[in-house]
């Protein structure tokens, strides 16, 4: 909506790129009021699509850029001016102070995840003597906050509130009333899968009412690749600060080792989580621009990786001799394959033509198909000679469920590539596909302690 301080500001910005024309080049005051009329053109254009008059502004005369030489040096000279500008206009006053607002919740999320972890000390359930108590409940500890923030942020529903404190709920218990076995079979599989099936509710948090939509749930996707990164930064600085820190202690003799691993590192491990979440949100036009730079970068390396791999085991002829920690290897390496199809999907622009780099995503595909059915028929094979175990169905269960989302994948996408059809049906795919992993991940949890007997 406009308002007379923006349309003020609109012809004050008007005027200094009219005052640069003039005092540049010598030409007549009718070529100048073309181009004029061409930059109010487009800027209405602009207001029209629902932006700001500074963000109007700003495209317009990089779009007048095109056609001006003098536009052009304007708009490369001023840009960050220009951009500094729209950012930080009086205008936008209130989006400040929500910004601060979102920074205070973040941060007090952050040291609630903190004194959460350490909670249980206070009823004897210390990380040495309760190990599988903290693997179990790790995710339980930040992810309700993390879901907290997005609740708060989205103004979520009450339905929404109350489905997830049901999910939420839910997780705990099954995390914490099994007889489990310490450190058995089925004790590691809910540590490992409550976490991606809890990120599940995190993520119709995050859609604040709109989980049903793919659209949301792809920026879901996306917010999660960027989370990973954002959170490996941080985990970069802390570990650096640690490293100062144990040395800074240790050189007036005093030994920091206990603080660090008790309260340092756990504390911070968890609070980061809730950092990197607002981080997120608060700087999306930042990381929006590396995360697809990666996602280019290592496609093509892994893809040569694994057509490497095949092609030596095929003309050597040796197979490999899995065994329980290869199999995990190998199925990490799927997810990172899969990972790198989602946000490359989630970044790209359906409506851009092909180009090489979608060949290359379906050289990866059906690669990492062909590794997938090498797992699938070395755990069938297991399964047929020694049995059923939690570890075998485990891996049986998330390998199938990988080799039908990467087939199916790779045939849409090659429909694509063929023409036969739109990109979107491939994001749609891979969005309604969402689930079937956080409901893997439950049925993990919550149906193989006692069908194994807690082993």
């Amino acid at each position: 909506m406009e308002t007379p301080e923006r349309a003020v500001r609109l012809e004050e910005q008007i005027e200094q790129w009219r005052s640069y024309l003039r005092h540049r080049q010598a030409i007549h005051a009718v070529d100048v009021e073309e181009l004029e009329d061409h930059l109010r053109e487009q800027v209405s254009v602009l207001l029209r699509a629902n932006l700001t008059e500074d963000e109007a502004f700003l495209i317009a005369v990089k779009r007048l850029g095109d056609l001006d030489s003098l536009s052009r040096e304007f708009a490369r000279e001023h840009s960050e001016r220009l951009w500094k500008q729209l950012v930080t206009s009086p205008a936008d006053a209130d989006e400040r102070g929500g910004a601060r607002r979102e920074a205070v919740v973040a941060f007090g999320l952050a040291v609630l995840a903190a004194i959460a972890v350490k909670l249980p000390e206070l009823f004897g359930l210390t990380l040495e003597s309760h190990g599988g108590f903290y693997a179990r409940n790790l995710s339980l500890f930040v992810f309700p906050l993390v879901a907290g923030y997005f609740v708060w942020k989205r103004a979520a529903g009450p339905a929404t509130r109350r489905w997830l404190a049901a999910g939420f709920v839910a997780a705990a218990v099954f995390a914490n009333v099994y007889p489990f076995t310490p450190e058995g079979h089925t004790e590691i599989l809910a540590a490992l899968h409550l976490p991606i099936a809890l990120w599940i509710v995190v993520g119709v948090a995050y859609a604040g009412g709109r989980w049903g939509e793919p659209g949301v749930r792809m920026d879901f996707v996306r917010f999660s690749g960027e989370l990973f990164i954002y959170y490996v930064l941080i985990a970069l600085g802390g570990g650096v600060l640690t490293a100062f820190t144990a040395m800074l202690f240790q050189a007036i003799g005093i030994d920091p080792e206990p603080f660090l691993q008790r309260w340092m590192i756990p504390c911070g491990a968890l609070g980061a989580v809730v950092i990197a979440s607002w981080l997120v949100e608060a700087k999306q036009s930042v990381i929006e621009n590396m995360a697809p730079v990666l996602t280019r970068l290592f496609t093509p390396m892994f893809a040569i990786v694994l057509i490497v791999y095949l092609a030596t085991m095929t003309l050597t002829g040796r197979m490999i001799e899995f065994h329980r920690e290869l199999l995990i290897a190998f199925d990490l390496l799927l997810v990172v394959v899969l990972g790198l199809l989602l946000y490359s999907i989630s970044a790209r622009d359906p409506q851009a033509p092909r180009n090489v780099f979608d060949w290359m995503q379906v050289v990866l595909v059906i690669s990492a198909l062909l590794v997938d059915a090498l797992a699938l028929w070395t755990i069938a094979s297991r399964i047929s000679e020694l049995g059923f175990t939690p570890n075998r169905v485990a891996a049986l269960g998330e390998n199938v469920i990988l080799l039908v989302n990467l087939a199916w994948s790779a045939v849409l996408y090659v429909r694509f590539l063929r023409g036969r059809g739109p990109f979107t049906d491939l994001e749609r795919w891979q969005t309604n596909y969402l689930p079937v992993y956080g409901i893997w991940a439950a049925i993990v949890v919550a149906v193989f302690p006692p069908v194994f007997r807690y082993i």
